[in-house]
C-alpha cells in the first residue's frame, strides 16, 4: 500500500440534458487515473459531448461484475491512484453500483468523495408538491406481486413522504398495488423523463394515476407518495400487522417492544399480533 492512498471519487452524471453537467464533473473525468463506468459506451458518448479526453484506464462496473471488480479498484485506492466512478445516470450507489466499492474504500481507510449533480430522487421530491421537510427512499419495489404486496405494507404507517424507481412496464402494476394497501385516495405524483425533452408529471390520488399508467408508461419513472396520516394508524389485517411489526424489527426495535407498539397503534390486543408473528 502506498504511504498515502489515493481516492475514490463519486460523480454523478447527468439524468437527462447534457448542459447539467458540472464542470467539476468533466475535470475529474479528464484527470482521474481509472475511471470505472457502468456502462462504458455511455462514458464515450459522454466525454465526446463534454469534449473532454479520458486519460486515465477506464474499466467496466456493473451490477454484473461489481464484486470481482471491487477488489482490484480497492487495490488501485490502496496503490495511491484516483479512481473515478461513474454510472449512467445520477449518483453512483444509489440504487446504482458503488456501494461495494465504498465500503470497502471506508474500510480500508481510502478518502471517499463526490462531485455532487442531478438526482432523479431529489428532483422528484421537489417537483411532487407533496412534503418535503421528511422523506424516505425505498428505491425499486420487489417484482413479485407477494413480496411487493408485504414491502408495501409494510410501509403502510410510515409517515414520511416516499420516493421510489420504478420500470415504465411495471408502473401501472405498481400504482395499482399501492393504491390496494394504502387506500385509493393517497396523494402521489408520477415523474417520468424528468429533464428531459418530454418530462412529465403527473399528480393526484393514487386511483386517478393508476388509470391514467393503465394506458402505459414511457421513459424513466420515479414516484413520489405520501406518507400516512399520523392518526390513521396501522391496517389490521393479518399481512399488515406482520409487516408493520418486520418494519419496526428492522431498525432496531426488539420485537417484544415492535409487538407492543404495532398493537397500540392498530387498536388490536397484543396478543392477536404476537400470536401471528409467532404463527411462522
Amino acid at each position: 500500500m502506498a504511504d498515502t492512498p489515493g481516492t475514490l471519487v463519486l460523480a454523478a452524471t447527468p439524468i437527462g440534458r447534457l448542459e447539467d453537467a458540472s464542470p467539476r464533473l468533466a475535470r475529474e473525468l479528464a484527470g482521474a487515473e481509472v475511471v470505472a463506468a457502468e456502462d462504458t459506451r455511455r462514458l464515450r458518448r459522454l466525454t465526446t459531448e463534454l469534449g473532454v479526453t479520458v486519460t486515465g484506464r477506464v474499466v467496466s462496473y456493473f451490477e454484473g461484475n461489481e464484486s470481482q471488480r471491487t477488489p482490484a479498484l480497492l487495490d488501485e485506492l490502496e496503490a495511491g491512484r484516483r479512481v473515478l466512478l461513474v454510472t449512467d445516470a445520477g449518483m453512483p450507489s444509489v440504487s446504482d453500483p458503488g456501494y461495494r466499492l465504498v465500503a470497502a474504500a471506508v474500510a480500508a481507510g481510502v478518502p471517499v468523495t463526490a462531485v455532487p449533480g442531478p438526482s432523479a430522487v431529489l428532483a422528484a421530491l421537489a417537483v411532487s408538491g407533496l412534503p418535503v421537510d421528511r422523506f424516505c427512499f425505498e428505491g425499486f419495489l420487489p417484482r413479485k406481486p407477494g413480496e411487493r404486496r408485504r414491502r408495501l405494507a409494510g410501509l403502510a404507517s410510515e409517515e414520511r413522504t416516499m420516493v421510489f424507481f420504478e420500470a415504465p412496464h411495471r408502473t401501472p402494476a405498481t400504482l395499482e398495488a399501492m393504491a390496494e394497501a394504502w387506500g385509493a385516495e393517497r396523494g402521489a405524483a408520477v415523474c417520468r423523463e424528468l429533464t428531459k425533452t418530454h418530462e412529465e408529471v403527473r399528480r393526484g390520488p393514487l386511483a386517478e394515476l393508476t388509470a391514467w399508467a393503465a394506458e402505459g408508461v414511457r421513459g424513466e419513472v420515479t414516484i413520489v407518495v405520501a406518507g400516512a396520516d399520523p392518526g390513521a394508524g396501522v391496517p389490521t389485517d393479518d399481512e399488515s400487522l406482520r409487516a408493520a411489526v418486520a418494519a419496526r424489527e428492522a431498525t432496531g426495535l426488539s420485537r417484544k417492544d415492535s409487538i407492543a407498539e404495532v398493537a397500540r397503534t392498530a387498536g388490536v390486543p397484543k396478543r392477536h399480533v404476537y400470536a401471528l408473528v409467532h404463527e411462522r
